[in-house]
């Protein structure tokens, strides 16, 4: 049950449109997300904090994301209609989660274009987020030095200060951040990222795609957003994905080699925001890099 409090709030932010009917559609990390239907039958999303004590707001964050995303003319990202630093409200991007099986060319296309903006540095003008959780996004113009403290030590300092993994797999973490230059790019392209890849942020209706929700930008190597759908490896992404991108945006001859390395830190991910089953899926990424 939604909050009567919470709901003239938002009515507030409307201009006083009356809210009809509102459903619950996830509430983790301490942010609810709504879908509302107003008076005159429109359907939006509102997203806002029930339980914020970090200094980081990830509503703002999303917000400043999605405005970037509009001002670059995509059209496949939810449009802002109003917001605050407690409330964001976009529109509504009517979708089934009815998947193709195989690659999709207009998802791919979408990818492409948002890969294809680059920029000589790597991060991004402000932190975004990523569950919720803050990334840290100040430029550097070395990726290994990205890659390696503001995304991989961070995550693997996080968990284990939640609470530390088995003592083999922080030893092999340790030993490969302090060699990591012997395996991943070292000045690879820095392309635009969505930058959280994950299924349930890439919408299909009819098995058409429709649109992407929920970025945590960043200008990286391209590969890790790749690596990480491929990690994932949602039915949509077949076996031609990687040779369909790769007639793009050239994929390096070395990569297979190095892609464990980048899901290694979305696999750190999950054990931190979800739970710790996901430590198997860390053991699993390690035993495939031979350090």
């Amino acid at each position: 049950m939604i909050e009567q409090s919470i709901i003239l709030e938002i009515e507030k932010l409307l201009d006083n449109k009356k809210i009809i009917d509102s459903k619950l559609l996830s509430d983790s990390f301490g942010i609810n997300c709504l879908k509302i239907v107003t008076s005159d039958s429109k359907e939006f999303i509102v997203k806002y904090y029930y339980n914020n004590n970090d200094e980081f707001n990830a509503i703002k964050s999303e917000t400043d994301n999605l405005i970037f995303f509009n001002k670059q003319k995509f059209n496949y990202f939810p449009n802002i209609i109003k917001y605050n630093d407690k409330f964001l409200i976009m529109s509504f991007i009517n979708n089934n989660n009815d998947q193709p099986k195989q690659t999709n060319n207009d998802f791919l296309n979408a990818i492409i274009s948002i890969h294809s903006i680059k920029s000589e540095d790597y991060g991004f003008g402000f932190d975004t987020q990523i569950g919720g959780l803050k990334q840290i996004n100040s430029k550097s113009k070395n990726w290994k030095e990205f890659y390696t403290v503001k995304r991989l030590y961070y995550i693997f300092d996080l968990v284990n200060k939640n609470k530390p993994m088995d003592k083999a797999i922080n030893n092999k973490i340790d030993l490969l951040i302090n060699k990591i230059d012997n395996f991943i790019p070292s000045n690879p392209r820095s392309s635009l990222l969505h930058g959280d890849l994950w299924e349930g942020n890439i919408l299909f209706k009819n098995k058409k795609f429709v649109g992407l929700i929920d970025p945590g930008s960043f200008y990286g190597h391209n590969e890790l957003e790749v690596s990480y759908l491929r990690w994932f490896n949602p039915k949509f992404i077949d076996e031609k994905f990687l040779d369909k991108y790769s007639d793009r945006i050239k994929i390096d001859k070395y990569y297979l080699e190095y892609e464990p390395i980048y899901q290694l830190y979305y696999s750190l991910l999950n054990v931190y925001l979800w739970d710790r089953s996901y430590i198997e899926d860390v053991r699993k990424l390690l035993e495939k890099i031979k350090i």
